[in-house]
């Protein structure tokens, strides 16, 4: 029953925005089409290693600019020391179209410039513990979209991984926007749901989660 009730879209902190099912069917498939080519390379998707000697349990591969912990390049050093595959202008586009519809303000959909994407792949167990994106130098909104399986995500605030936080499930097809009072809040993914996704628009298992952002950096 709870799928047949209409999920509406709600703020759950100022500056974030959740609206569901903003994806069409049609644009999820083509999302996991194009995520299935930029994991082959020409940097592969990978799982991470951090700085303290750990291994993120997601798989990530990244558009336009390179991250590794804890800032971008554009080459690959970390894996293979290739040049990062381009951030395609049709993912801007979405991406500036998720802001204005996200905050219901045009002008802010044209004054987001994007130039990274990092995709995301949560397999069996892999979870996203609490941390910040601010590895950027702009304040400008993320764009988070989600395809494939469903997922606990939690949004904190800004001071610390504690509470308070709140709980956002999000399905596939959801869009996530988080900026202004939110941009530098602590977030995470504490839990995937197995097993939930829509087989004729996601991945077979798992899920897939697209991040766009402004680094702020030059050219």
């Amino acid at each position: 029953m709870a799928a047949l009730i209409p999920r509406s879209r709600t703020t759950p902190a100022p500056g974030a925005v959740h609206v569901p099912e903003w994806l069409s069917e049609e644009r999820q498939r083509e999302l996991v089409e194009a995520c299935r080519g930029w994991a082959r390379g020409p940097v592969p998707m990978r799982h991470t290693e951090l700085p303290g000697g750990g291994v993120m349990s997601v798989r990530s591969v990244s558009l336009g600019w390179h991250w590794s912990p804890y800032r971008y390049t554009r080459r690959a050093g970390d894996v293979n020391g290739a040049p990062v595959a381009p951030l395609p202008e049709w993912l801007v586009e979405l991406g500036r179209r998720a802001v204005a519809d996200a905050y219901q303000d045009e002008a802010a959909g044209q004054a987001y410039r994007p130039d990274v994407a990092l995709v995301n792949f949560y397999g069996a167990g892999a979870t996203m513990g609490m941390h910040q994106d601010k590895d950027e130098r702009s304040g400008a909104p993320v764009v988070s979209l989600s395809v494939g399986d469903a997922c606990l995500f939690r949004l904190g605030n800004t001071d610390g991984r504690g509470r308070p936080w709140q709980d956002i499930r999000l399905e596939s097809g959801d869009l996530l926007v988080f900026g202004g009072p939110s941009r530098f809040a602590f977030h995470g993914v504490p839990k995937v749901y197995p097993g939930t996704a829509e087989p004729s628009v996601g991945p077979a298992t798992g899920r897939l989660n697209l991040t766009l952002r402004e680094t702020g950096l030059p050219g």
